[in-house]
């Protein structure tokens, strides 16, 4: 064992696998014919990268008509299409039938989401939003940076627009719906939601054209949802393991639905681990339900205001809240001759923050880890719960004036600890127990790093001093490979924290890091 002493180990575990029997780098080109949008007649398989090809592990176990129609060898996954007239009870069947099945980690239905704005009638005004979250005063110290990448994961964005050109180089970015690397709108009147969050998180500032985004960071779009506002589990995953892969430093999700997906779930992990955050919508409902991908922990989520300041009654909110932001008729971008609108939504208040994001990293070299915890002890406390703010208000001026590790919250400092082990088989678990080093940490990220030739998994329980099982934990990493990772916020020190190591397939040396924040 090397690393901090904190480290202990629980007990050696020799457990029975959970296993059963069984620019676009790992996303495969789609099956031609494949329909763009919703596919609510697909569902996704993961299979271990222990197995190698996920399309060669399923295609021997399709019925019927079903076939492949994509694969993601990255996250570790395909799409099986049955065919229009197949019933929900032959697709259910075969999730049943291919979870029992070697290397297989999961089976789920291609989930439909929706970008999340409330529209309302058009409104022409002066902006609110970058003065809201003091913009304006951090634009006295930087407005942006070309070097920081914000990705738009959701409809194509109009590149061309005047106030968003300059932020574009010559890679616009991938059309995950049309399967081509041009993610314009294929209906300007129709398809305007892109532009709008585009224009928010950057529109150029100090160009003597119309509005100021928040920074003056490049953009990269990824056309994930249709003309409609809606799009597939699938292709939303494959935008944003493209955008990770892509240098994106800010990923903006400004679109939920569809609940919780093992594929998006792996996708938002994949892009943290790969440097990049993830800012996330909390949902339209205006209730305590934090939409998915907010919901993940991996992402940051975020809520919206009033331009009083006060929770708009459509934002969802809820435990997972970490920030709120802005979101009521904000006035951004817009894809017809009208060329600028106000539109609202917990989609609005999410590129707020990315933008905010962005300043930040024009300023500061940080992790997502830091960057997150950073723009939490940078905002604002304006008097909603934590369930419906978070942290706070994001605050610009704070947040690009404030020395991470310096911030409004519990001071910012962090300590790692490591320690390095390995698993012979499959029916190999590690348990160790791990022993705080601050009282009250505003986050602990735990990370594993194992072999590639082997899928080994994360499973952490927090308060209760017991070792986690692969059915009975809090916290899960449960990707095709063996790169986990798992954060925590305001996690409990009342006892020691706890953490599995599990193989599900194959053998070899792994690292465990754990990061504490103050």
């Amino acid at each position: 064992m090397t690393g901090n002493p904190t480290f202990n180990r629980r007990a050696f575990l020799k457990l029975s696998a959970a296993a059963g029997l069984t620019g676009m780098a790992g996303v495969t080109t789609a099956t031609p014919g494949r329909s763009p949008g919703p596919k609510e007649n697909e569902v996704l398989v993961g299979v271990s990268k222990a197995a190698g090809s996920p399309r060669r592990v399923v295609e021997e176990h399709l019925p019927g008509k079903a076939r492949v129609v994509h694969e993601n060898k990255t996250l570790g996954y395909v799409a099986v299409e049955f065919p229009d007239e197949a019933s929900d009870e032959a697709s259910e069947n075969f999730i049943s039938a291919i979870t029992s099945r070697k290397h297989v980690k999961y089976a789920e239905r291609n989930a439909t989401h929706e970008a999340l704005y409330t529209t309302n009638d058009p409104q022409y005004g002066s902006q609110y939003a970058p003065q809201q979250v003091n913009a304006d005063v951090a634009w006295d110290t930087t407005l942006g940076s070309s070097n920081v990448t914000i990705a738009v994961v959701d409809q194509g964005v109009k590149y061309d627009h005047p106030d968003l050109s300059a932020q574009f180089g010559t890679d616009k970015g991938y059309d995950f719906v049309d399967t081509d690397d041009d993610p314009y709108p294929d209906v300007l009147a129709d398809e305007y939601h892109g532009t709008h969050v585009a224009g928010i998180a950057a529109g150029t500032t100090d160009n003597d054209e119309g509005i100021g985004g928040i920074s003056n960071s490049s953009l990269l779009s990824g056309r994930a949802l249709s003309e409609s506002g809606s799009g597939s589990t699938s292709d939303i995953a494959d935008a944003i393991e493209w955008a990770a892969d892509n240098g994106a430093d800010v990923i903006n999700l400004s679109l939920g639905g569809g609940g919780y997906t093992s594929t998006m779930k792996n996708a938002v992990s994949y892009a943290t681990q790969q440097g990049s955050l993830v800012v996330a919508a909390a949902g339209n409902d205006g209730r305590r339900n934090v939409s998915y991908p907010a919901a993940y922990s991996e992402c940051v989520a975020i809520s919206a205001l009033d331009p009083d300041g006060s929770l708009a009654n459509y934002s969802n909110y809820g435990p997972e809240i970490d920030l709120a932001a802005p979101g009521t008729n904000v006035l951004s971008c817009w894809t017809t001759s009208t060329e600028y609108k106000e539109i609202s939504g917990t989609s609005m208040a999410t590129p707020v923050v990315s933008g905010v994001a962005g300043l930040a990293l024009a300023q500061y070299d940080m992790s997502p880890a830091d960057l997150r915890s950073h723009l939490k002890n940078t905002a604002v406390d304006i008097g909603l719960k934590d369930t419906e703010q978070g942290a706070g208000r994001v605050d610009a001026a704070n947040a690009v004036e404030t020395q991470p590790g310096g911030g409004g919250g519990s001071g910012g400092s962090s300590t790692t600890s490591t320690v390095d082990d390995s698993l012979t088989s499959s029916s190999d678990s590690d348990c160790w127990s791990y022993a705080w080093e601050y009282s009250s940490p505003s986050q602990v990220v735990v990370d594993l790093s194992g072999p590639s030739d082997a899928d080994f998994d994360l499973y952490v329980d927090e308060g209760s001093g017991q070792c986690p099982t692969t059915n009975n934990y809090d916290y899960r990493s449960w990707s095709t490979d063996s790169t986990e990772q798992i954060v925590i916020d305001n996690p409990d020190t009342s006892t020691d924290l706890t953490v599995l190591v599990d193989s599900y397939s194959g053998s070899g040396s792994y690292t465990v890091t754990i990061t504490e924040t103050q």
